[in-house]
């Protein structure tokens, strides 16, 4: 039986306790704080256990303190005992990381004593980990995701028992409230009608009918849909063909209620139809 392991890693504060907890539910058997210098002795109890440790998860990150410079080294003895993996990273803003260190008063791994700023641990964890997130499989960034919508991404990735597919996800956001950093393909819808100025539609958002019917009607809404799912129905197999393993689709609009949730629902919706296996979001559509 093939193995499915996991590597999770990203910034401290970022939600890696969530993620585990959602992978936990999900039958992966999940080690925090790995040290990476075990990786070798780990991979021989997996190979021993006769298909009893099939989904396995190892949260690897700089809590390993200078073992974690083993980590490229251990990689290439996993990889030569005959596991593959794949990496799960999350990220998330600096400034919301420093907001969870005040809430939880948690002294972040690389601030030693005490005596190294929050912001100064923050960059160089992000240094030390610059070349996991570039060979990542999977990308989340946590920092305007709650709890319950993070475990909804893990689910998504990582529900079925065989997932070696392409995941795509569809994210609408608002350009005010930035762009979501693991966007793979970024639209900008705000060149279409906007609902914002029509009083009885302004307070709903693109999940309403009539919010739907006001966008869609526009021919320049239909021309945009047509071009668009021309474009991903030609690249999404190329995707597949190079191997990825999620793809996050962004459509932004100003406030990222109206004309992106309409968008990113209908690429939901035509890429199900397509077959693909796909989720969506609306990040920004709860904001004021």
């Amino acid at each position: 039986m093939a193995v499915e392991l996991l590597i999770v890693t990203g910034a401290s504060g970022s939600g890696k306790s969530r993620a585990v907890d959602a992978l936990e539910d999900l039958g992966f058997y999940c080690v925090d704080n790995m040290p990476p210098n075990l990786l070798p002795t780990f991979a021989q109890l997996i190979l021993q256990s006769q298909g009893k440790l099939s989904r396995v998860a190892l949260v690897i990150d700089v809590r390993s303190g200078r073992w974690f410079d083993s980590l490229t080294d251990s990689l290439e003895q996993f990889e030569a005992q005959g596991l593959t993996y794949k990496i799960l990273y999350l990220e998330c803003d600096d400034r919301v990381l420093a907001l969870r260190f005040k809430e939880t008063r948690r002294q972040h791994p690389l601030a030693g004593a005490g005596d190294t700023p929050l912001d100064q641990a923050l960059a160089a964890e992000r240094q030390l980990l610059r070349p996991l997130r570039s060979r990542a499989d999977y990308l989340i960034d946590t920092s305007q995701l709650s709890p319950a919508q993070l475990r909804e991404r893990v689910v998504a990735l990582f529900g079925e028992s065989e997932h070696s597919g392409l995941v795509v996800h569809c994210c609408s956001f608002g350009f005010k409230y930035g762009l979501p950093s693991e966007a793979d393909l970024v639209f900008d819808v705000r060149c279409l009608p906007n609902p914002f100025y029509v009083d009885a539609l302004r307070h709903k958002t693109g999940l309403d009918a009539d919010v739907r019917a006001y966008v869609l009607e526009s021919d320049r809404s239909q021309g945009f849909l047509q071009r668009l799912y021309a474009l991903l129905d030609y690249m999404l197999p190329l995707y597949q063909q190079e191997g990825k393993s999620q793809l996050v689709i962004a459509v932004g609009c100003t406030g990222g209620k109206h004309r992106s949730v309409t968008m990113a629902e209908m690429v939901f919706r035509h890429l199900s139809a397509a077959g693909y296996r796909v989720t969506v979001n609306h990040r920004d559509i709860v904001k004021p």
